[in-house]
């Protein structure tokens, strides 16, 4: 050995967000001069500098290096002893290479957030927001959940799980259920103001407010209605009570009784005169061999369907065409290989949808919606704003300048468009098959439509923000982003209902 090496101290601790020194004596104890390199390793390696990072010494002389350890306030620097070394490497004995090992120790620090999904739930009987608590400190969070009225006791709460335990970096969603104690029969709307609260040992409660807004179980259009009826049926009521008609008295003088009956009487087998009309249009004859008339066919009753999700059993289609062109070229890091029918949500597209969806639950974890929203393997729209936001998977926002054309128009307004919409009619309908036919000639083709956004895509932006407890910019920026990401659209757990005529559009 030529070296001799020594920590002061050897153990330390630091608080993540702050740093902290130790020394490295070094001893050149050979017998020429040498110059020595330094390299930290071990887990803690990324959070260490030394300074300086090479030192010459004469032979028997001693230098002094310093390690500066800052690891960051985030997860990453979970807290807890974390041992580590500084490889020192002579340049004139390269196999007489030492490790200087030592143990630095990071603090505990804890950093909660919370907010509920929605942040105002509706409903007659009961409401289910969610409560997502995200850990943002480096141990493992232990909470309870707990809920409670600002002012008053109206409502009752159950909350699954109401216990957490949740590691470092990572987040859950906690379900509720709001249910009023009493109900409203008839009258406007009450706003009821709620709190579920993140509760730990030895810290003060972290609530998050939110409004349940219970309608009432007769709405007021409803009782006008039947105000109304009621007063018209009354005014009926009495005016057929109260109406007097004219009476015409038929009797006649016995002179001239007697004349009316010696009149011949009218045969009553006398048949009655022969229609010459045609028959009425709802006669069941067939009526004369020129009148044309027929039995009139009863009109379509219109009914509403909700096809959401799309599924094996629907025709080919231009959305489930989409998600083919889409996997093929390998969202998610799942490619469409095998032999498909275009447009046809076939056995081959079902398991590349099925990796998609498992591989954005995998990602984004208990904030993904994809799986729970629309079942594996279907084509919903949870599933349909994760595909197209997939398109911006390496982007942190997407800016869009109203006075500047851009390719991305048409992939945020038909995201944005599934991201919002619970109703497809015909307006919605037209926009989303335009905007899908040029998502589909990009991906083929690399063919770019250009536009400018319109106000209506801006406001269409801050509608999407108006799921969330954040602030409407109408900017999409990171945080409304990552929410299209994991497909999350307007009533999560309702599949959506279609209005428009010419449901579902064929493929290209």
């Amino acid at each position: 050995m030529t070296t001799w090496t020594s920590l002061e101290p050897a153990s330390t601790t630091v608080d993540p967000g702050s740093s902290t020194t130790v020394r490295l004596r070094l001893r050149n104890t050979g017998d020429v001069v040498d110059e020595y390199r330094f390299e930290a390793v071990g887990d803690v390696a990324p959070y260490v500098s030394v300074e300086p990072p090479s030192l010459r010494l004469f032979p028997g002389t001693t230098g002094v290096v310093e390690l500066t350890f800052a690891p960051p306030r985030t997860p990453d620097a979970t807290a807890g002893p974390h041992p580590y070394g500084v490889r020192v490497l002579p340049t004139e004995h390269p196999g007489a290479t030492t490790v200087a090992e030592g143990n630095v120790t990071f603090t505990t620090f804890m950093e909660v957030r919370a907010e509920l999904v929605p942040q105002r739930v509706k409903g007659r009987f009961r409401g289910r927001p969610k409560l997502a608590v995200d850990n943002l400190g480096n141990t493992v969070l232990t909470a309870s959940i707990g809920g409670g009225d600002k002012a008053s006791d109206d409502l009752s709460y159950e909350i699954v799980p109401s216990n957490v335990q949740i590691p470092p970096g990572r987040a859950a969603f906690v379900d509720a259920t709001l249910k009023p104690r009493q109900i409203t029969w008839v009258g406007q709307k009450q706003e009821r103001p709620y709190e579920l609260s993140v509760r730990r040992s030895g810290f003060e409660p972290l609530a998050v407010s939110g409004t349940f807004v219970q309608r009432s179980l007769l709405p007021f259009w409803l009782m006008t209605t039947l105000s109304l009826l009621l007063a018209l049926t009354v005014t009926g009521l009495v005016l057929w009570f109260t109406y007097k008609a004219p009476v015409r008295s038929l009797a006649l003088p016995k002179s001239e009784r007697a004349a009316i009956t010696a009149l011949p009487e009218e045969p009553p087998e006398k048949p009655a005169p022969k229609p010459t009309q045609a028959p009425a249009p709802d006669s069941k004859g067939s009526g004369s061999s020129g009148g044309g008339g027929g039995e009139k066919k009863p009109e379509e009753k219109k009914v509403e369907r909700s096809p959401f999700p799309i599924t094996s059993e629907d025709e080919p289609n231009l959305f489930v065409q989409f998600a083919q062109v889409r996997l093929v070229e390998g969202a998610g890091g799942c490619k469409l290989t095998a032999t498909h029918t275009e447009g046809k949500l076939d056995a081959a597209t079902r398991e590349a949808l099925k990796c998609f969806q498992e591989s954005n639950a995998a990602s984004y974890g208990t904030f993904s919606a994809v799986v729970e929203s629309d079942g594996l393997g279907n084509l919903g729209r949870s599933t349909m704003t994760a595909l197209l936001a997939s398109h911006f998977v390496a982007a942190k926002t997407v800016p869009l300048n109203a006075d500047e054309e851009s390719p991305e128009v048409p992939w945020v307004r038909n995201m944005l468009l599934w991201g919002t919409q619970g109703e497809f009619d015909d307006d919605d309908l037209a926009v989303t098959v335009a905007c899908t036919k040029a998502n589909i000639d990009y991906l083929r083709d690399g063919v770019q439509l250009k536009e400018k956004p319109s106000q209506a895509l801006f406001d269409r932006i801050k509608e999407y923000q108006g799921q969330f407890p954040d602030e409407r910019t109408g900017v999409l920026d990171e945080q409304t982003l990552n929410k299209t990401k994991v497909g999350w659209v307007h009533a999560q757990h309702d599949p959506g209902t279609v209005v428009a005529k010419g449901w579902l559009p064929a493929p290209m």
